[in-house]
């Protein structure tokens, strides 16, 4: 691991300007830097640098960081990546802290088989382009798929030459051990035989095509290689075995060169082979990965989700195929993801047919002519159903079940909508099947019956609650951005207190002001009645926040983003960043001025307090209240809510008083 004094250095010394710099072009805007968004397609531009805060806010697409979530968002670097990328960049030395033998000899393991690996990436590649044996067969077979130097280099392919030994032999002369050579699977060894059998070693991929296998930070994992000869002994295909550094059902072939234009155009397009990827891509559709062959996994869907909650599914022609493909739709629903589906004409598969047409025309194929899946799939299944009622019966149900699985509700709703149009069924009757979907699922879990009307009250229940923590989290992420913004500042806060008159009358007395930090004011308040905030990112946020203050009696958000949490790095960012985007559109020059919210600072916490207070104890009315419906300490309880009540007036009270 890297140290934290490495890591502190890495941070106090890297520039986010110039790291930024380096991928946008950035122009000076006051104090700030601006330029075209990254992420997203814009003509004004949207994206800010702050070299004082040293922190980047994007408006467009709401990402937000320093300079090390910048290179995890734009390059897809881990956070060790995005680090060392820094450390090469300003030459500073990285200092591992002390890893035990059995972390030493793991780590020296993985780093050893990924050496190997792209060992092996560079032999094959070169004795594809400068071998006779390698340009006479495998280099014109490349050629003769349409595949021009430029992409040959770039997915960097290669060739094994059809012999046992010659990947080995090389591999070994050049002191790689063989002991990595078998973990990555480049080369298979035979054990010497209690029969007098000699021990035998031979390489995996002779006689065929490779395709490097990347990660998402572009490391070689494995291979892929295609058999260029018929013969029934040998796959078609051969994919590198599972290892400490490759498994299939975790990876996406095409990644790499991928990331940026997913993430840029927000939709990700999915196809099966290697060749499919590579031909879409020298055509000019370079956010397009694939399965490689293999059923779609739940880990190869979070891949891509990490770049776009949108995947177009391009199918061959092949009726068959596209019935097995389709169980791959339910698991992108599951996790939440926009799910389209392409076929191409006359048979045609996503390679075939981008051969046969321009690039514009198949541009304008991919993005105009695919369909919803539930739009493709009832047209499909419908066309197996004709006039069959029990088959129009199963329809429905596998139907429902794809919008089963979708976790947000409303989408189910629109689905259900647009189903019973399609179909020319009742609502009612989708709904009522998608809740006993639904409740099935539930007992499955539970083990408990589920009946539409425990269904419906759970709904019930659950908008509530969400209503509630909505509202609550609200002025979570308003203290949060308080503290963060003018936490060490003073302020001078109203001293109100109830007293009562002569008369018995209360009423509430403005005892003067009194002056206190406001990180000071916030922490005690909350801290009376043991506030816990419902979103656990703030509270985490805020823990940290008091942590530093009560410490150092000084806050300093840069130290909150210097973690790998990329989500916290953009909430602070967001924060800081708030009042930058003004300067975007350059307000004052058009006499449009924005106010000013330090000198309210004391009637900001002063609002944000007493309404998170207020909403805590309506909801502790509300429990109680429920309790003395068992008529069980009903006595108790009524003097407990009668108590809250005079509390939660006063906080109304003070608020009108305060902050209207």
């Amino acid at each position: 691991m890297i140290s934290r004094a490495t890591i502190d250095q890495i941070f106090e010394t890297a520039r986010v300007e110039e790291v930024i710099g380096e991928f946008v072009q950035l122009k000076k805007s006051g104090s700030n830097f601006k330029g075209l968004s990254p992420f997203s397609d814009e003509k004004s531009p949207s994206f800010m640098v702050s070299p004082v805060k040293q922190i980047w806010k994007d408006f467009s697409s709401g990402k937000g960081g320093n300079a090390v979530s910048f290179l995890m968002e734009h390059e897809h670097y881990t956070y060790p990546e995005a680090l060392k990328y820094l450390a090469r960049k300003y030459n500073i030395e990285i200092e591992e802290t002390k890893l035990d033998d059995n972390q030493k000899k793991a780590l020296n393991e993985r780093e050893s088989m990924y050496v190997v690996s792209e060992y092996a990436r560079d032999y094959f590649h070169d004795i594809l382009l400068n071998n006779e044996q390698g340009r006479a067969i495998g280099l014109s077979y490349f050629k003769e798929r349409g595949y021009r130097e430029e992409t040959i280099k770039k997915f960097q392919l290669g060739y094994a030459l059809d012999e046992w030994e010659a990947f080995t032999k090389a591999a070994l002369s050049k002191a790689y051990e063989l002991k990595y050579l078998e973990k990555t699977g480049l080369t298979i060894v035979k054990e010497a035989q209690a029969d007098g059998a000699k021990a035998k070693q031979f390489d995996r991929f002779k006689g065929r095509v490779l395709f490097p296998i990347h990660s998402m930070s572009g490391r070689v994992l494995g291979f892929g290689g295609r058999i260029l000869t018929t013969t029934k002994k040998a796959a078609k295909y051969l994919n590198s075995p599972a290892s400490e550094i490759y498994d299939k059902s975790k990876v996406l072939y095409g990644i790499y060169y991928a990331k940026q234009a997913i993430a840029k155009q927000d939709t990700c397009f999915l196809v099966e082979g290697y060749t499919d990827v590579i031909t879409l891509h020298q055509a000019g559709i370079e956010n397009v990965v694939s399965s490689s062959g293999t059923a779609l996994t739940p880990d190869q869907i979070r891949l891509i989700k990490r770049l776009t909650p949108n995947i177009t599914v391009l199918f061959d022609g092949d009726a068959a195929g596209i019935r097995a493909s389709m169980r791959g739709i339910d698991l992108i629903l599951e996790q939440d993801m926009n799910v389209r589906v392409l076929t191409f004409p006359d048979g045609d598969d996503p390679d075939s047919y981008a051969k046969k047409v321009s690039a514009e025309e198949l541009s304008n194929y991919l993005y105009t002519k695919s369909q919803d899946f539930i739009q493709f799939k009832i047209g499909i299944l419908m066309e197996e159903a004709q006039a069959d009622p029990v088959k129009k019966a199963d329809l429905v149900r596998d139907i429902i079940h794809s919008i089963s699985v979708i976790p947000n509700r409303i989408q189910q709703e629109i689905y259900i909508k647009e189903c019973a149009n399609l179909m020319d069924m009742s609502e009612d009757v989708l709904f009522s099947n998608l809740a006993q979907q639904t409740a099935k699922k539930a007992q499955e879990v539970s083990g408990k019956p589920y009946t539409n009307s425990t269904q419906l009250e759970v709904v019930k229940t659950h908008k509530q609650q969400l209503l509630k923590i909505n509202q609550l989290e609200k002025y979570e992420k308003e203290i949060v951005r308080i503290l963060l913004l003018y936490g060490n500042q003073k302020a001078d806060f109203e001293n109100w207190v109830h007293e009562t008159d002569m008369q018995g009358n209360k009423k509430l007395i403005n005892k003067g002001k009194y002056q206190n930090l406001v990180a000071q004011e916030i922490y005690l308040s909350l801290q009376e009645d043991e506030i816990a905030f419902t979103n656990p990112l703030f509270q985490g946020v805020y823990n940290t926040i008091i942590d530093q203050f009560n410490q150092t009696q000084n806050i300093d958000p840069k130290a909150l983003s210097r973690g790998e949490d990329i989500d916290l790095a953009e909430m602070v960012s967001d924060i800081l960043m708030s009042d930058e985007k003004y300067t975007l559109s350059n307000w004052e020059s058009r006499d449009i001025y924005i106010d000013s919210k330090e000198s309210k600072v004391a009637k900001l916490v002063t609002d944000v307090v007493l309404n998170l207070r207020r909403i805590l104890i309506t909801e502790k009315i509300k429990e109680i209240s429920q309790l003395a419906k068992t008529k069980k300490h009903t006595r108790d309880h009524i003097e407990e809510v009668i108590n809250y009540n005079k509390l939660r007036e006063l906080f109304s009270e003070i608020l009108r008083r305060v902050v209207f």
